[in-house]
């Protein structure tokens, strides 16, 4: 997709926090490469570099070396702005001349690397840069993956500089994750995505070195006077489940809202480039609580008094749960899933902790796979499965997680104090709007940076050493607690953004392990960098300008018009003179974009399948000049050129069922067409500039 020039004022910020660390080296990347050891001169890459994968274990693996390589290749061009490359070949060997570089990509199962527990991973690499050769070796393809992103990253520095070539600095280096899950976590049950959206975030996550994604599936709102006056109104609250059963499945009653579901070949394409970019997709059903998508569609499966609850007594419970499971695991290629099984009833712990286990040796004679729950306190005289692993969340209410691993247990941290995201707003403001950078990098109670061995900010004893044995890595989490109007899908990314590139260098590096680790500044000099040249994905929804700032202007009368512009991300300005006719004032949208659309209708906006009215009504047979202004934060327009009397498209949230809580909405510009849907009025003179 098109990328604009990254401005001077960036380069600038990385410049001051990477020159230093060029001197020595390379300039910093997110995350930090374990080891570089400088040599002499540099790899100059050229338009006819020549991509090699050595033929002995090209084709091995899925995806493959070659697979690998050949995403890299229209990464590459991406993030060179190269028009073309040549094609990826397979060959013995590899070694560039002057004009003509090579990038070698070789598999050796003998190379060895480790995560900190002592663990062996094959997601490490070793690689070697000289002046006409840039070398990559590691164990397997997945190794060679990180390889080629470390590069993609190198050649953004380079270009970032505005240097006359693509130079990267000579030497040796060695990289490797510190722990073997590096993932975040998005809340699809409350809130709909579609698999387009989700794959173009899991590709962003893979540049900076994420290898989960872990995707919440099932879910419902949580509103007091809807699930527990003792009435139905629990049957009209929203609740969804995800997977699309196929046409006369058994358990076809189970998604009613079949537009706000994903088929089973949606989903496997997006599983399929999720893994194209080393990203595993970690499916959650949740039970056996938050299960109201399960009660609205079998009611008699409810915990008397408790709608979101499962009965697990019940004989027919169980059973239904799994026969959900059976329809959908040949679905995932994931080695694991997640049963969610969090905030359940205290006083049925021994029901709780065998429906777990029950669970656990279910999915592993179904299909082979392991399972994942969050961690929770169920008082019982059971004991859950150290076959499974347990996702800490809630310290230390939930669990202890250092008590889960002296007990043999595998942990992931998932600490609400420091990973915790909510779409938009946080009640009491206990989550930030993305991740504390503070926190992450001088949270730990010693002042030190978090990563996933750390638990508590207050405590030390409740937290543990980077080499802990079960300690198997982080996962952040967004969640959706106010459902779908209270974001856009772009907006839920925003706040994911700079979120997941801190995740990504904490959870491969740590903090306090290597001396290569980044420091805060370095961080968010080398952000915006990264951000702006994560390839493959148009997140941003950057368009390249037709003339410095403009990206079209058509001063004369249309009632329909197509543009080549699907969307355009904020900030922008978007400026246009409306005459709605008499005849059917309020019919048709005078903007419609991949992302968005907006209506003539009380000037109303639609994302995500929800509509946003600014609430003004436009007069008939006249012309009225409308502004729209657009950030990351907000929307907002000036009628008539009345500066004084903006006007914010926002939305309403009910927090809880105990207040209702307005916030301003931020929209893509619907830039593709001008115009439709019975539209009959005119518009004019629109220009659409971006910054």
């Amino acid at each position: 997709m098109a990328r604009s020039f990254v401005g001077l004022h960036v380069w600038l910020a990385w410049f001051a926090g990477a020159f230093v660390a060029r001197a020595a080296s390379s300039a910093p990347q997110i995350p930090s490469v374990t080891n570089f050891n400088p040599g002499q001169g540099s790899f100059e890459l050229l338009p006819d570099v020549q991509i090699i994968v050595d033929t002995a274990h090209a084709l091995e693996g899925s995806p493959s070396a070659l697979a690998f390589a050949q995403t890299f290749r229209e990464d590459l061009l991406s993030v060179a702005h190269y028009a073309w490359v040549p094609p990826v070949t397979v060959l013995p060997v590899g070694v560039g001349i002057p004009g003509i570089p090579v990038i070698h990509i070789t598999i050796d199962a003998t190379l060895g690397h480790t995560l900190y527990n002592g663990q062996p991973t094959l997601e490490g690499y070793d690689f070697e840069v000289a002046p006409y050769t840039y070398s990559i070796k590691a164990a397997a393809p997945i190794g060679a993956w990180w390889g080629m992103v470390t590069l993609l990253q190198q050649v953004a520095s380079s270009v970032a500089s505005g240097a006359k070539s693509i130079t990267i600095p000579a030497g040796v280096g060695t990289d490797s994750p510190g722990w073997e899950v590096r993932g975040f976590m998005l809340d699809a049950g409350r809130h709909w995505f579609d698999t387009g959206f989700l794959s173009e975030l899991c590709i962003y996550a893979s540049f900076f070195k994420l290898n989960e994604f872990h995707l919440h599936a099932s879910d419902n709102l949580w509103n007091p006077d809807y699930l527990y006056n003792g009435g139905d109104a629990w049957k009209e609250l929203y609740a969804a489940f995800r997977f699309q059963p196929p046409v006369g499945s058994p358990i076809a009653g189970l998604v009613p809202r079949l537009n706000e579901s994903w088929p089973q070949t949606d989903f496997a394409a997006f599983q399929e480039t999720c893994a194209n970019h080393g990203v595993t997709v970690i499916p959650e059903i949740d039970t056996p609580g938050h299960s109201l998508a399960i009660t609205q569609w079998k009611p008699e499966l409810m915990l008397s008094g408790q709608p979101d609850l499962l009965n697990l007594s019940y004989p027919d419970t169980i059973p239904t749960i799994q026969s959900i499971w059976h329809e959908f695991l040949p679905w995932f290629s994931s080695p694991e899933v997640s049963i969610g099984a969090d905030e359940y009833d205290a006083a049925l712990g021994d029901a709780y902790v065998g429906f777990v286990n029950e669970m656990a040796a279910f999915v592993q004679a179904e299909a082979g796979k392991r399972i994942r729950i969050w961690g929770t306190d169920e008082p019982s005289n059971q004991t859950i499965s150290t076959d499974v692993t347990i996702q800490h969340w809630d310290f230390p209410d939930a669990d202890i997680p250092v008590r889960l691993l002296e007990a043999g247990y595998q942990v992931i941290n998932s600490e609400q104090a420091f990973l915790y995201l909510d779409g938009k707003y946080s009640d009491g403001g206990v989550y930030p709007y993305s991740l504390n950078l503070d926190l992450m990098f001088a949270g730990a109670p010693d002042g030190g940076g978090w990563a996933p061995n750390i638990f508590s900010a207050t405590d030390e004893s409740n937290n543990t050493r980077a080499d802990a044995p079960g300690l198997r890595g982080a996962i952040m989490a967004l969640w959706n607690d106010w459902g779908n109007n209270a974001t856009t899908m772009l907006e839920d990314y925003y706040q994911l953004a700079q979120s997941l590139a801190v995740v990504g260098e904490k959870t491969w590096a740590g903090s306090g392990v290597r001396e290569t680790e980044l420091t805060r500044a370095q961080f968010e000099s080398v952000y915006p960098v990264m951000n702006a040249a994560a390839p493959g994905q148009n997140l941003n929804r950057v368009v390249q300008a037709e003339h410095g700032d403009v990206v079209y202007s058509y001063p004369a009368p249309w009632t329909t018009l197509f543009t080549p512009y699907a969307s355009v991300g904020p900030p922008y300005t978007l400026k246009f003179s409306v005459k709605p006719s008499s005849v059917a004032p309020d019919t048709g949208f005078l903007f419609a974009g991949e992302d968005s659309k907006l209506y003539i209708a009380n000037l109303t906006f639609e994302a995500t399948g929800q509509l946003f009215p600014l609430g003004y009504v436009l007069p008939t047979d006249v012309y009225t000049s409308v502004e729209i202004h657009a950030t990351t934060q907000y929307t907002y327009a000036v009628i008539n050129g009345d500066e004084d009397n903006l006007r914010y498209w926002t939305t309403d949230m009910d927090i809880w069922a105990e207040y209702m809580e307005r916030a301003n909405m931020s929209f893509a510009a619907p830039a593709q067409q001008i115009g439709g849907n019975g539209f009959a009025g005119s518009i004019r003179d629109v220009l659409l500039t971006v910054g």
